[in-house]
């Protein structure tokens, strides 16, 4: 199941060049994670298959089930 959805025309993203794009509304996108404690972006961690995220802030890894995603436009 795509997570990766177009935040103005509700379509799937594709990746491509390191970037989300909308093939409906041609528009970039680039993903964002915010801690769900002190909203603070999170550094992406991937590893054997895996993604979790960090907090630089609080100092400790968060469940991708509880941190904010939003796409800004690029």
């Amino acid at each position: 199941m795509n997570q990766n959805i177009c935040p103005s025309c509700q379509q799937d993203l594709e990746w491509q060049e390191g970037k989300y794009h909308c093939g409906c509304c041609s528009t970039t996108f680039i993903k964002k994670a915010f801690c769900p404690d002190c909203e603070a972006e999170l550094d992406k961690l991937q590893a054997c298959g895996a993604a979790s995220y960090f907090c630089n802030s609080c100092n400790e890894l968060k469940s991708k089930s509880r941190v904010r995603i939003i796409f800004e436009q690029a």
